[in-house]
Parts: C-alpha cells; sequence; structure tokens
C-alpha cells in the first residue's frame, strides 16, 4: 500500500474516533454527570449498563420536569391569584367518600395559566383529633388541576393546598441543580504525625494540582493532594455552603419567602364527615416486607399512623418493642433522620444503654445494647456526600452498599437505610447512582442471606426557608418519588416518611416524636 494511501486511512480513522468520542461527550456533558471533564479520572468512552441505565433514568425524570421559562414574574403562577373549588359537591360526606378539589392557576396579573408543572403540597387535616393526610395531585398539563382526599375519619375537615413552587421556579431548581457541584465545598484534614493540612475535597474539582482519588462502588470522590503528605492520611472533613448560584437574579426572585408554601386561598372553608356505617369490614392483611404502600399509605389520627393497606396487630410499641427486637442485631444506616431512631427506642426500651465509641459530634457512630434482650443496634452515617460544618472522622467512613456487603445477614440481622437530605444540593445523577449500588447491595445479601430483614425510611420533608437552591422539598420529592420506583420489586419493608410528613404538616427536617413513633411501629411490625 502507498503512503498517500496509509496516511488517508489514518486520517480517516482518526476523524472518525474523534467525531464519536465528541458525541459521546457532548451527550454525556447535556447530562451534566459529574466525571465530565474530569482530567484525572479515566472513565471508558461507550457507557456500560450501569450508565446506561442511569442516563436513562435521568432522562424519564428530565423529560417530566416543565421546560419553561420566563422574562417577569408578573407571568409566573401567583397562589393568591389562583382559585380553588370543590367539585360535585354532595349533600353530605361520609367517612370513607373521596372528595375532589379543582385548582385553575393564574399568573400575577390575573391570566389563566396554560401549562401546568407547579410543585403542589395537599393535605386534609383535624387538629382537635390529631388527624391528618395527604392529597392525590393530577396534573392535567394547562394550568388546571384535580386534587383528591380520602376521607378516613368523622369530623370536621380541614383543606390546606400550598403552592410550594411554581412551575417557572420548578424549571429553574432542576436546570440549576443539575448544573454542576459548587454549591457546597468540602474541606479535608490530612495528619501526617505532628503535620495537620486541611485541603479541598469534592466529587469534581477544577484544579489541575495532583489529586488524591477514593473511589467506593465505581463512585469517585477527590481530594487535592497536600505537598509531602500521603492520600493515606485524609483523617476529617466537613462542609460548607459555598456563596454560589446557578439560579439567575430572575430566577432568584421566585423564592422570597412569601412565595414558598402559599397558600391557596378557598371560599369552602371546612367540612363536616359523617360516620353513615359505610365500612365495607374488609380485612386487611398483616403489614409485612414486600409490600409497596399506595399514595396516601395511611393518616394520623390521635396522633398515630394508621396504614390503609395492612394491619397493625398494634398501635402502641411498648408491647411489641421486647419480642420484636430481642436477639436482634440491627443496623440504622442513613442521616439524622435515621438516627432519630436510634435516639428514641431507648424511651419504650428501659434496658437499652449506649455503649461510648467515642468519636467527635452528632454524627458519631451510636451504639445501644439491651444485655437481657441480646439487642444490637447502631446508628452509622452514609457515605459520600455527608454536609455538615462539623468535622467528621472518614477513617471508618464507607458507604451504605460497602457497610450492606460487609454483613453475613441472617435471620436475626435488620438493615434500615435513610437516604436523601445529604444529597439534594448536588446533581440527580449522584443520588440516582449511590440508589442503584445500594440496590445492588441489598440483591447480593438477598442471594447469600434470603433472610435478612431489610427496611427502606423513604425521606421526609423540612423547613420552609429561602435556600431552595440547595435544599428545597422539590429536590427531596424527585429522591423519594426516585427511590420508591428504584427499590421496588425487591422484599423489603418501606416507610414512607414522605407521606407521614405531609399527612402531618411537618416543616422539620427532624420530625415530631409522635411521627418516629408511627415509623417504629410500622418497624416493629416488619420484624414481629
Amino acid at each position: 500500500m502507498s503512503k498517500t494511501k496509509v496516511c488517508s486511512t489514518l486520517l480517516i480513522f482518526v476523524a472518525t474516533f474523534i467525531i464519536s468520542f465528541t458525541h459521546y461527550r457532548i451527550l454525556f456533558k447535556s447530562l451534566k454527570f459529574h466525571y465530565q471533564d474530569v482530567k484525572y479520572s479515566k472513565q471508558p468512552v461507550t457507557p456500560s449498563d450501569h450508565e446506561q441505565r442511569i442516563i436513562d433514568i435521568f432522562s424519564s425524570i428530565n423529560n417530566k420536569i416543565p421546560s419553561v421559562s420566563f422574562i417577569n414574574i408578573n407571568h409566573t403562577t401567583s397562589a393568591k391569584k389562583s382559585k380553588a373549588f370543590i367539585l360535585d359537591h354532595p349533600k353530605e360526606y361520609c367517612v370513607g367518600d373521596s372528595l375532589t378539589i379543582q385548582l385553575d392557576m393564574f399568573d400575577y396579573i390575573g391570566k389563566k395559566k396554560t401549562y401546568g408543572g407547579d410543585y403542589l403540597r395537599a393535605r386534609i387535616f383535624s387538629p382537635k383529633l390529631g388527624a391528618g393526610a395527604s392529597g392525590i395531585i393530577k396534573d392535567f398539563k394547562n394550568g388546571t388541576y384535580h386534587v383528591q382526599f380520602k376521607l378516613f375519619w368523622e369530623g370536621n375537615v380541614q383543606i390546606s393546598i400550598l403552592l410550594m413552587h411554581p412551575s417557572e421556579g420548578v424549571a429553574a431548581l432542576w436546570r440549576a441543580r443539575n448544573s454542576g457541584y459548587k454549591n457546597i465545598n468540602f474541606n479535608g484534614k490530612f495528619l501526617n504525625k505532628s503535620k495537620e493540612v486541611q485541603t479541598e475535597c469534592g466529587f469534581h474539582l477544577d484544579s489541575q494540582e495532583e489529586k488524591c482519588e477514593y473511589v467506593a462502588a465505581e463512585e469517585y470522590f477527590y481530594c487535592i493532594k497536600p505537598f509531602g503528605v500521603p492520600c493515606d492520611a485524609f483523617i476529617s472533613m466537613n462542609s460548607y455552603n459555598r456563596p454560589h448560584a446557578y439560579l439567575t437574579e430572575l430566577e432568584k426572585s421566585l423564592f422570597i419567602r412569601s412565595n414558598i408554601a402559599a397558600e391557596i386561598p378557598q371560599k369552602f372553608g371546612s367540612i363536616d364527615v359523617l360516620s353513615c356505617q359505610r365500612n365495607s369490614g374488609k380485612v386487611k392483611p398483616k403489614c409485612s416486607v414486600g409490600m409497596y404502600p399506595p399514595f396516601p399509605g395511611g393518616y394520623f389520627f390521635n396522633n398515630v399512623w394508621h396504614p390503609v393497606f395492612c394491619n397493625l396487630s398494634t398501635y402502641e410499641p411498648h408491647s411489641l418493642v421486647d419480642k420484636c427486637l430481642s436477639d436482634k442485631l440491627i443496623y440504622l444506616m442513613g442521616d439524622s433522620t435515621i438516627r432519630q431512631w436510634i435516639e428514641y427506642l431507648p424511651s419504650i426500651m428501659k434496658g437499652l444503654k449506649f455503649f461510648n465509641l467515642h468519636g467527635i459530634g452528632w454524627h458519631k457512630t451510636h451504639l445501644a445494647l439491651d444485655m437481657n434482650l441480646n439487642t444490637y443496634i447502631q446508628w452509622k452515617k452514609h457515605g459520600h456526600p455527608f454536609v455538615t460544618m462539623s468535622f467528621f472522622t472518614v477513617k471508618h467512613y464507607t458507604s451504605v452498599p460497602q457497610e450492606i456487603d460487609r454483613l453475613a445477614g441472617g435471620p436475626y440481622t435488620v438493615i434500615v437505610i435513610a437516604l436523601g437530605q445529604h444529597f439534594r444540593p448536588f446533581p440527580i445523577t449522584l443520588f440516582i447512582r449511590r440508589l442503584l449500588n445500594v440496590r445492588k447491595a441489598i440483591e447480593r445479601l438477598f442471594v447469600r442471606s434470603p433472610d435478612t430483614k431489610v427496611i427502606i425510611k423513604s425521606e421526609n420533608t423540612r423547613e420552609v426557608n429561602t435556600d431552595v437552591e440547595r435544599f428545597s422539598d422539590f429536590h427531596g420529592y424527585i429522591q423519594y418519588l426516585l427511590a420508591k420506583d428504584i427499590f421496588q420489586g425487591l422484599n423489603v419493608g418501606i416507610i414512607d416518611a414522605w407521606d407521614m410528613t405531609v399527612a402531618s404538616g411537618s416543616f422539620d427536617v427532624h420530625p415530631a416524636s409522635s411521627v418516629i413513633k408511627s415509623q417504629i411501629n410500622m418497624f416493629l411490625e416488619f420484624l414481629c
């Protein structure tokens, strides 16, 4: 072959490779995956099945988010201007009936909205009865919504429908969240004998300096390598909110406090629900793992959660706790919303005592023992990202999939997983990847120990504040739906903390003890 033909062939091959590689890079850049343009991370050119699954899940969510923009806040959804009215108002309401509210959404100048996508939250409640339940929202994509409630109890019932964020705000939050990792900065501490050095860490670092790479289940985390200090000397870390925003100034105007969780006005007031003796008497199955709760999956009455899809043998944990937790090794994995369990349990297990594992801060590993019942309960924080201003040790810092893989499992082993709050300030692909890795670890566990009990506690609501770009409940709601979808089909127990906290009207990342008690009621029923 002549030199000219050889050169031509090589040029064609190189050009084809560059075009193919560029197409792949553009595809992933549009999804804002955390390893894009990270020159120090070696990634395959062709996505694996696992990576393709992440792409597919992201695309599925992305297609459901409203793609809208605005040039003036007056053209965005206004709670005050919007209208709510009851459809098919009957002469009387009975327990078990459905109540449907129609919402017609208007902008600030009184013009009817022609598209949907508003983030709404709906509940019915009776304060004197300690009762509350979530509502189902149907978006007709034309500015009209139907909100359906099941009337679970007798008495005077109030209705609350909140515009959490307008559709324009939802679109802005989704774009901002998936634009990068600059909202949170991690500060790593390295120690080499008497020498302490602090350096920047994160999932994506723009610096060209040498980096330490930490890998867990194909998830990457980096720190800029301190000069003269080995990567193994990484001992602790904290985080802080970086003074950075992906939202524009115009978009930020949507999120002043009066525009967040704004009540949609109603003229119909409360309604009175009668017994009417229409109870079907249908016997519900016992609550057990493998059940997939509907939404709403229950309601509060007398400040106690009553599931509608299964039957609790008791609503008082004191009567079951010793029996259910005797001879159990219980591993609570996740954030501080599951740490609340290990803090609550000693109030109903008088023999449960904390063992001092030392460590620093609220995020240190907690261990409680009941020597008479042979009960072992441990809470351990999940792996990266863990967002807190106080330093925490990283020497025994592992992800939930790693923790599951370390356990032999068996009939005496119980695992409870709670993930979500610390993932909100980061691109959604990070959370998708973690959930998929957790599912894989559970599947591996069930192969070697199918009689292990695994419980998933979903994310819950939190405080309303103006730091929506990092911590809005919109981010939490998307994550809640993701977790329900990804863990579906596994033989696990689901505790729907989102449904519970919406129904109770909670705006606290650490909900009231009545909510925790109800979560533990469900937990005990799964074990007994």
